[in-house]
């Protein structure tokens, strides 16, 4: 009798130690296929957001008198002629990356310094436009589109999240005024004098970036390790690129999200 109690118990025992095994292997098989859709709406959004600031970029600085972006084939919509595939891969993955640069020569210009000012804030201001434009379309992909599809609903509506917070983050980080960002650009653009502050930024701005991008990644991968928590806290004082993407950030999509709040 007690061997038959042992035995059934036992039984019980493993079953529901298989059970709970079997659960988190699918648990485990879902969540890896949502982190899969959530990456390809990344992705997609990024070489979407990348193509327009380039391509804005592009067109103004053709309108301004340079042809150097025609002859380069950068007067397209089309992505593969704007992303570096490592910078994209990057950017989806990480937050950070980077486009092919738009050739330009501000001497073909019609007015330089105009010329160079406006094709320098050409992209940042593509890149919140099309955040403004996003923002709806979110908004109506959550509460108005409803496909029984598995996956393809949470598809569209990461899909449509990360072409606004890309828009938003991009046009932000832009207009840091450092070597080689857009931000710089507007600053050489309306600079006159060349004094020994700028002549520092200008040498050892790319640096500084490096720096600051190097400070940030390491904060973020710290973070997710326990042992490495009080270290990931103290080093947060200087992640200088994390207040700015932070609070400025905030500060860009408050605004839109207000706006098109108010109407959803």
């Amino acid at each position: 009798m007690a061997q038959a109690a042992a035995f059934a118990f036992l039984r019980a025992f493993y079953l529901r130690e298989s059970l709970a095994f079997f659960k988190k292997i699918l648990y485990n098989f879902f969540m890896s296929i949502y982190y899969l859709i959530e990456l390809l709406a990344s992705f997609f959004a990024v070489a979407i957001v990348l193509t327009l600031h380039e391509f804005a970029h592009a067109v103004v600085a053709y309108k301004c008198g340079d042809p150097t972006p025609k002859f380069n084939g950068r007067l397209t919509l089309n992505p593969l002629a704007h992303f570096d595939i490592l910078g994209l891969i990057l950017f989806a993955l990480a937050g950070f990356g980077w486009a092919k640069p738009v050739p330009i020569n501000p001497n073909n210009f019609n007015h330089y310094k105009r010329g160079l000012a406006l094709t320098a804030v050409a992209g940042v201001v593509m890149n919140y436009v099309t955040a403004f434009l996003f923002c709806p379309l979110f908004y109506l992909v959550l509460y108005y589109v409803n496909i029984p599809i598995v996956g393809l609903q949470y598809f569209l509506e990461m899909f449509t999240l990360y072409l606004f917070l890309y828009s938003v983050s991009f046009c932000v980080f832009n207009l840091i005024p450092l070597p080689p960002l857009d931000g710089w650009r507007v600053v050489q653009a309306l600079n006159r004098r060349r004094g020994k502050v700028y002549r520092f930024f200008e040498r050892y701005g790319y640096v500084i970036l490096i720096v600051l991008i190097g400070i940030h990644f390491l904060v973020n991968f710290m973070s997710n390790y326990e042992m490495l928590r009080l270290a990931s806290r103290i080093l947060s004082y200087a992640d200088i690129l994390g207040y700015i993407m932070n609070y400025v950030v905030r500060a860009f999509q408050w605004p839109i999200t207000a706006l098109w709040g108010l109407v959803f």
